[in-house]
């Protein structure tokens, strides 16, 4: 076997948030592909790193009144303890804040400048008068242009899932600090992607069928168009300070967009690990190369990675990634994550209530076939599937036989003359089995398969151990010498298995290595037509007292995991400007009114009502006055919601008042009605709303 020269990575995690279990998916599929590469004696490195730069990062940092520095040197160590908790294992864990990610991005720039593909354009924004900075998409919200839903971000609509600019939002107002933004122009830079060598290069690329999955391959047509059109528009690669990030030599007060940095940060961690332990980095990455590259991705990134990354590369002077992998999205029970039922688990809250990390690696495994399909961990089915496979059928083999091996015959399993009548047994009773197959399913990343390959032995390992009935024949000692044979052919075939699971279970099997009495495993080199029983220990070979390797799971720490989960939920809201501000305490629930009849209830007139104007009332320290739209008139309304609400954030929404209560006289006006709100005053106040498609004037039954 040819020895390959791999460097792998996954994608950065972003350095504002914790690793939950959606994430894991991705690294966890990367490292059981590492280990198993490593394992056949290849050379293989895997490289990550924070992805520390941005407006939330900077955002972030100035709200906890610390550097970015500070922030992301905090993230980096809960980010990598997590990763190691779940048997991670990285050569080298970075931050694209370093000297060695600057130095290739300004590389990259000034190689594809000095090509013709970067160009300045000015182009409007929104700005921030409060702040003084220009506005991400995302830090801008609103009314959708489509569907007049409201609170939705600038780049696309959560309810309708339109997609349009920041400026076409109706109502818009800054996630940063309430503020109505204004518009603002400022020169920007851009990397020209639709120039038409970056167009060819990249319908070339992605239709190779070497590069990418074939329906990733699919998309990028999709994206790229056929021949006659170009659907590609250029990149904006800048933002305006304030910005954390790399600053564009020679343009003070411009940055580069973290995007563009971000997969740079790809190069700089191997080049930390180069400069670590002398290894060539033009090796891996100068155009001509017998290397290979490879990126393990979430299927969302692949605009970037399969389009700007590649394009980038190439007129740069570097070589193009060999392969990339992307893999799909992660539901618990059939949904997608929800903090309120305690499914949007993080990485440490798992670790923390002692669960063991190689549950999770298995069943991922085993959900896991390389597509970019989206895989669903169904918390039943999890309990079942760990209990069944790893504890049922795998770890019973050893617990089965080697009480027998090291209570009678000391550690020895059987020698010669026996040991051949077991390898005939072995080679008789598995001729049809072709680990090969696993082999091909690992490197295909098709791990649900090579799972139930290796299953599927297991079970049939069971089956002849229970045939064999080994507690049946020590019950007489004239048998011992079959009582040895047959225990040491379940911990022949103990052995076999283990080595086929230790990419997926690193710890488990190291624990079987010193069980075993072994050196550190291989992978099992087999030719096609050689027997099995070639892959045996020695006749014999002599094992240690065999240990507990693994717990089944109690669904009672399930139970307990999305509890803990749910109930930290409720006790860390997030703490963004918005219209509603949430308290970070829970109140206490108010007990339940008289009781009325639906009599009572019918003289009440409740009608959807559409916020036209909200404004602040001169003298009153706590009222905003309204005036609301109800389909056939307009009804003004003092609403006691000043301390919870900004006027500008009103204005456009739906609510819900009554319509039919006598006018109040005020000293500051006349109230014609009320609007409902939830809470017990001061900032915890939250106005009722409709769904989407109420009309003004509608009245609610």
């Amino acid at each position: 076997m040819n020895k390959r020269k791999i460097l792998v990575t996954s994608a950065l995690p972003y350095a504002n948030g914790s690793i939950h279990l959606g994430h894991l998916v991705e690294y966890i599929q990367t490292d059981i592909w590492v280990r198993f590469q490593k394992m056949r004696g290849h050379e293989v490195h895997y490289v990550c790193a924070d992805d520390t730069h941005g407006t939330p990062i900077m955002l972030r940092a100035e709200k906890e009144g610390i550097t970015p520095e500070a922030l992301i040197a905090r993230v980096h160590d809960e980010h990598y303890n997590d990763f190691t908790g779940f048997h991670i294992h990285f050569d080298n864990y970075y931050s694209t804040h370093s000297d060695e990610t600057q130095e290739y991005s300004e590389t990259i720039y000034h190689r594809l400048n000095a090509a013709g593909l970067i160009r300045k354009q000015s182009i409007e924004q929104f700005y921030d008068p409060q702040k003084d900075m220009f506005l991400p998409d995302r830090f801008v919200k609103g009314e959708c242009p489509k569907c007049e839903a409201q609170d939705q971000y600038g780049d696309s609509c959560e309810v309708c899932g339109a997609a349009y600019a920041p400026t076409d939002l109706k109502n818009p107002y800054s996630a940063v600090s309430g503020a109505t933004p204004i518009k603002k122009s400022s020169e920007h830079y851009f990397f020209s992607l639709s120039d038409k060598r970056c167009v060819d290069f990249l319908r070339s690329w992605t239709r190779t069928g070497k590069h990418l999955q074939p329906e990733a391959a699919n998309k990028m047509r999709e994206w790229l168009g056929n021949d006659e059109e170009n659907k590609l528009s250029d990149w904006d690669i800048s933002r305006d300070a304030p910005y954390f990030g790399f600053e564009i030599p020679d343009a003070p007060g411009k940055y580069f967009y973290v995007w563009l940095d971000a997969p740079v940060g790809y190069m700089g961690s191997f080049k930390h690990l180069c400069v670590r332990d002398n290894l060539d980095f033009d090796a891996f990455w100068r155009k001509e190369t017998d290397t290979e590259l490879y990126h393990f991705i979430g299927k969302d990134i692949l605009y970037f990675h399969a389009l700007f990354w590649p394009a980038m590369l190439e007129y740069a002077g570097f070589r193009t990634p060999t392969q990339i992998f992307a893999h799909g999205f992660l539901t618990v029970n059939g949904e997608k994550m929800s903090k309120s039922r305690g499914t949007f688990i993080t990485a440490d809250s798992y670790l923390k209530q002692g669960l063991n990390p190689e549950w999770l690696r298995y069943y991922y495994a085993a959900k896991l076939n390389g597509t970019m399909e989206d895989i669903d961990l169904n918390l039943e089915d999890f309990v079942v599937r760990v209990n069944s496979d790893l504890i049922g059928k795998f770890v019973n083999i050893a617990s089965r036989c080697a009480g027998f091996i090291t209570k009678r015959f000391d550690g020895k399993l059987v020698d010669k003359p026996g040991y051949s009548a077991m390898q005939k047994l072995v080679d008789e009773r598995f001729a049809n089995w072709h680990p090969s197959s696993i082999e091909n399913a690992f490197d295909a990343r098709d791990f649900s398969l090579a799972v139930r390959q290796i299953m599927k032995f297991a079970d049939e390992a069971n089956e002849m151990i229970h045939e064999m009935a080994p507690w049946e024949i020590a019950k007489d000692t004239e048998r011992n010498a079959e009582l040895q044979r047959i225990c040491s052919l379940g911990i022949q075939l103990f052995y076999l298995l283990a080595h086929y699971l230790k990419p997926i279970l690193p710890e488990t099997i190291r624990q079987v290595e010193k069980f075993l009495n072994c050196n550190t495993f291989t992978w099992p080199q087999l030719d096609e037509n050689e027997p099995i029983s070639q892959l045996l220990l020695p006749p014999g070979h002599t094992i240690n007292t065999y240990q507990h390797l693994m717990t089944r799971i109690d669904s009672k720490q399930i139970d307990a995991l999305v509890a803990a989960n749910t109930q930290s939920f409720s006790m860390k809201q997030a703490e963004t400007p918005k219209k509603i501000t949430e308290s970070n305490n829970q109140s206490p629930i108010a007990p339940i009114v008289e009781t009325i009849t639906i009599d009572d209830f019918s003289k009440i007139d409740l009608r959807v009502a559409k916020i036209i104007n909200a404004e602040h009332v001169e003298g009153a320290d706590k009222l905003l006055k309204l005036t609301l739209d109800i389909g056939n008139e307009q009804r003004a309304v003092f609403a006691g919601i000043k301390s919870a609400y900004n006027p500008k954030q009103l204005i456009g929404r739906l609510t819900v008042m009554v319509a039919n209560l006598a006018p109040r006289k005020m000293k500051f006006g006349l109230s014609e009605g009320i609007v409902l709100a939830a809470g017990n005053g001061g900032q915890e106040l939250f106005i009722l709303a409709p769904d989407t498609g109420a009309m003004p004037g509608m009245r609610i039954k």
